[in-house]
């Protein structure tokens, strides 16, 4: 059973450098395996490259997913992350 959330990039740069490392660094503080999906392409949110490789600028919507033993805690969170526009 995995949990999949969509969520919109409300930053205007989309998930670049900085928001993208934010984003990683949110993503391996949980057990769970967690992905992000945008435009059927499928990618591990753990890793930096793979993220940046979705090329997600600001207004693309994107699923985040994950399975394991925290996946709630982590869908939620990274939404969460997604949604704040990346503020610190």
């Amino acid at each position: 059973m995995c949990v999949k959330k969509d969520v919109l990039v409300q930053n205007q740069v989309g998930l670049h450098a900085r928001p993208a490392t934010f984003f990683i660094q949110k993503a391996n503080e949980f057990k769970s395996s967690i992905w992000v999906e945008k435009d059927e392409r499928r990618v591990n949110a753990k890793s930096l490259l793979g993220v940046l490789s979705l090329g997600i600028v600001g207004g693309t919507s994107i699923d985040i997913i994950a399975d394991g033993s925290d996946e709630q805690e982590a869908v939620d969170s990274l939404v969460a992350l997604v949604e704040s526009g990346f503020a610190e």
